[in-house]
């Protein structure tokens, strides 16, 4: 087919800038309002009304084309130009013949929707779908034609192409194609007939290609490019990873490794790469009014080759609903077989609530940014969903979260913190027991408050219910490390890291935990590693300037002391290792300015007592380290146990005193 004119939108819409001698700007200016410009047989709805048109009027035209390529007719046709205008305006089209692929109908079909909000938005985005469905059927012909490996003969089979005057049939003027035929030409049509043999056999239906066991799914492009509708790509992306969670033997990828490659050129090798996944989806996202527009592609990467791709036209009401039809397709793509509780996971209905599911979508966006700001901001939405739904066990679940991190991001210790998050873990656990993140959320709350007992069950029964959640192996790592566990917190840790290799906590726990275990040498190790995913986040700054003093390098451990505490704005748990490198490194003076410093941040509920006295310990005034040490024992500081495992305040573990702290703790020496 050669086009030879298609494009009366793009000629109007260039009219008011042409100059009055042009004539195709002539053309069109001096119609009269309501004059119809346009074929009859292929004009839009809107085109027919003689309303102002724009590009997707072309791509009705352009769907026109498409359906009498495929359809040998017209799919609004009548005796006369009115008769034609009226069934573009009224009538839906005829039924396309039963051999043409389903997708091509899809595509057709939303090209010739009445309402041009309904229908693609841009003609790339045809073009994408159609590449992709011809690449769907190229694959479909060439494995309907292979021949089968491990046959007794494979030999090299010259076909011979079939010319368009042999397959042509000529009925009343109009020109019908042989059904064999047209599989080919909607196929490929520019695609010469290949001579395949055993070789193709073997590349496309070789039982040895390997399984695909892993994935990360990409944050949602935001197409809107506004702020406000950030929460709907980001928390579309997470609603999806968490639902494929659900799979034991699917390694997914979390939000907190995903979401450094928002906004930035999507490379699927190299994300594959560092995530160490096989297949990676991608996605857009557009809002207009109550519409929206979703596109997603799964990417096998080992191959780069496209596996699965869709567009849905939606009401944002129905993004409930269409997350759920984005991983059932996923899952179906990646060919997983699921057990009978698999299916009954993906299938979930967690609420029944557009509203209160958008809100769960607000409450996690503002959760992830992990700020004091943003987790009240989170409090409010995810309180507002269970407003809406007060048994959406997500939403509790993320109150839960959102309280259970506070103290840790938090410049105001508050001892209502954790109970609040106890009772929300509860709540949701009330809900559905079944929900392996409402027991991780309990038991976080329990680790805070010092429940050892009731912290362990709750982590080995939501990482029974939830294997691959990365934060639960995370905390659990640390639960371990406080019991002085070192080996068992290093497995979870580990395994933590294979599932969420690019977080900045699992990796700087990793440091921790080997401080505190007495291997300096790992710790630095892994504190690099960590600055090198973000040179800029401090906490990993503030372990290597502790791992460097336990190897005697005292300049270096001060530089990055001083690093840590200009990264974090002055944060007191900076703060507080700077006075212990400043006083071991013999300037008292300054520590003593640092000490004064936390102290009035102490004053203001805006340090810990454990920050105070690793400054003192610097100074080696012992009295006062333990004054400060009893005053976080008093406010329960969450925080404390793990931090006196790690040097130097595990040096005093041979001092009464210490030993005290710990038996009133309920740990093990």
């Amino acid at each position: 087919a050669k086009i030879l004119d298609f494009g009366i939108a793009k000629l109007s819409a260039s009219a008011t800038s042409a100059s009055d001698s042009s004539e195709d700007a002539t053309a069109i200016k001096g119609t009269s309002p309501g004059m119809i410009i346009g074929t009859a047989n292929y004009m839009s709805p809107e085109q027919a009304k003689g309303k102002e048109v724009d590009a997707r009027t072309d791509i009705f035209s352009f769907g026109v084309l498409l359906y009498e390529m495929m359809a040998g007719h017209l799919p609004f046709e009548g005796e006369n130009t009115l008769e034609m205008i009226s069934s573009v305006l009224k009538d839906d089209p005829k039924p396309l013949p039963s051999d043409v692929p389903a997708e091509i109908t899809k595509i057709i079909s939303k090209c010739l929707r009445k309402d041009r909000d309904e229908r693609y938005q841009t003609i790339k985005d045809v073009g994408n779908d159609l590449k992709d469905v011809k690449q769907e059927l190229e694959l479909k012909n060439l494995m309907e034609r292979s021949i089968v490996p491990n046959q007794d003969e494979n030999k090299t089979q010259i076909l011979k192409a079939t010319t368009l005057d042999e397959i042509n049939q000529t009925t009343t003027n109009q020109t019908v194609v042989s059904n064999s035929t047209k599989k080919y030409l909607v196929a490929g049509f520019l695609t010469l007939l290949l001579a395949v043999g055993g070789f193709l056999g073997y590349k496309y239906l070789s039982p040895t290609t390997k399984q695909i066991n892993s994935i990360a799914v990409m944050p949602f492009e935001n197409r809107n490019s506004d702020a406000d509708t950030d929460y709907l790509s980001d928390g579309l992306a997470e609603s999806l990873i968490f639902r494929l969670t659900q799979i034991p033997d699917l390694k997914v990828s979390p939000t907190s490794s995903v979401m450094r490659y928002k906004g930035k050129e999507t490379d699927i090798a190299k994300i594959a790469n560092e995530l160490g996944v096989d297949a990676v989806m991608t996605g857009r996202l557009t809002k207009r009014g109550d519409n929206l527009n979703i596109t997603v592609e799964l990417v096998d990467a080992r191959t780069n080759k496209a596996l699965w791709g869709e567009q849905y036209e939606r009401k944002l009401s129905e993004l409930l609903t269409t997350q759920r039809e984005i991983v059932t397709e996923i899952v179906s793509k990646l060919q997983i077989k699921l057990s009978g509780e698999g299916e009954q996971k993906l299938a979930k209905k967690y609420t029944s609530s557009d509203e209160a599911y958008q809100l769960y979508l607000k409450g996690r966006y503002y959760w992830n940014k992990r700020t004091e700001e943003d987790l009240n901001k989170a409090i409010e939405q995810f309180k507002a969903a269970v407003d809406k739904d007060p048994n959406f066990a997500l939403a509790y679940t993320g109150l839960s979260d959102c309280y259970g991190v506070l103290p840790f991001y938090s410049t105001v210790i508050s001892s209502d913190f954790l109970p609040r998050a106890k009772a929300y873990a509860t709540q949701a656990i009330a809900i559905d027991g079944s929900l392996g993140e409402a027991h991780i959320s309990l038991a976080i709350a329990d680790l805070g408050l010092w429940n050892w007992a009731e912290a362990e069950k709750g982590f080995r029964r939501g990482l029974e219910l939830s294997p691959n959640y990365a934060i639960g192996h995370q905390w659990y790592g640390e639960y371990l490390e406080m019991q002085g566990r070192y080996d068992a917190a290093l497995t979870e840790n580990k395994r933590a890291q294979d599932l969420d290799p690019l977080s900045l906590t699992i990796n700087t726990d990793a440091a921790m935990i080997h401080l505190a275990k007495g291997d300096a040498d790992s710790a630095i190790e892994a504190c690099k590693r960590t600055i090198d995913l973000d040179p800029n986040w401090y906490a990993p700054h503030r372990w290597l300037a502790l791992s460097y003093m336990q190897k005697g390098r005292n300049s270096e451990a001060l530089a990055e002391a001083e690093k840590s505490v200009d990264l974090s704005n002055r944060h007191s748990s900076t703060l507080g290792i700077l006075g212990y490198v400043l006083a071991q490194t013999g300037k008292r003076s300054e520590a003593l300015k640092i000490a004064e410093e936390l102290k009035i941040a102490f004053s203001k509920r805006q340090a810990k007592g454990t920050d105070v006295g690793w400054t003192y310990l610097g100074l080696n005034e012992k009295e006062e380290v333990f004054a400060w040490l009893e005053k976080d024992f008093e406010s329960r500081n969450p925080t404390m146990p793990f931090r006196l495992r790690i040097p130097p305040l595990n040096s005093m573990s041979e001092d009464s005193r210490y030993k005290d702290l710990w038996k009133r703790m309920n740990l093990p020496e």
